[in-house]
């Protein structure tokens, strides 16, 4: 039985990616750039948002003063409007339900900056006691370094072998790998199934309730009930 769950957010526990695209296409349009189909944003998040900038940024606009114009114009808006239309994916918060009702710690670790982390989880599941909820935070580095992953564990006083790690990429993947834990991709999320296989998660799952089994003892408990 595993003591703490870490999840990613972004494609993990909550479809996000409308309101990205649409928050970072209104930057764009603010600042006379070309805007992008909603589809393509799959693959451009996933290492925080300045390199989501750089991405999304025309060549030859790549430059580290055109990603900051873009933030500029980000943050406010994405501010306010990153809880318009997304959502939990199905059996979600069914499934941190059941995880804390065990007696399981958990937790979240993403790339996205703090303030918006935060504020999605906040909002779309205000019961669950989460052991932390960390996102990008000035001093500490990103994924897939497993500094906040190891930051986690030290706060809920675990140790690697008690840990799973969750998430939707290969990003993830390389995270909890470099953090010594076991790894679990799910095939909801933001990118292809081949890009799971490619970082050779222990797991790989279609839907939330097969993650039970992966936590707790083998039992007839669905999450149907939570």
């Amino acid at each position: 039985m595993k003591k703490l769950v870490i999840f990613d957010l972004d494609g993990t526990l909550i479809n996000t990616i409308a309101d990205l695209a649409q928050s970072t296409n209104h930057a764009l349009r603010v600042l006379g750039y070309p805007t992008h189909e909603e589809d393509s944003y799959r693959f451009r998040v996933g290492n925080g948002i300045n390199k989501l900038f750089e991405r999304s940024l025309p060549e030859g606009e790549k430059t580290e003063e055109n990603v900051l114009r873009v933030r500029r114009e980000f943050i406010p808006y994405y501010n306010e409007h990153n809880t318009d239309l997304s959502r939990p994916y199905a059996g979600m918060e069914n499934l941190l339900r059941l995880l804390v009702a065990k007696g399981v710690g958990v937790a979240v670790a993403s790339n996205k900056y703090q303030e918006a982390t935060t504020k999605i989880i906040g909002h779309f599941f205000p019961d669950i006691p989460f052991v932390a909820v960390f996102g990008q935070r000035e001093g500490v580095p990103i994924k897939p370094d497993p500094a906040v992953v190891k930051e986690i564990m030290e706060t809920a006083g675990v140790q690697p072998s008690e840990v799973l790690y969750v998430g939707d990429s290969g990003v993830d993947m390389q995270t909890g790998a470099n953090a010594g834990v076991e790894t679990c991709g799910v095939t909801w999320g933001f990118r292809p199934r081949s890009e799971l296989e490619t970082f050779a998660p222990q797991h790989i799952v279609d839907e939330a309730d097969e993650i039970i089994p992966l936590i707790l003892p083998v039992t007839p408990v669905t999450l149907s009930r939570f």
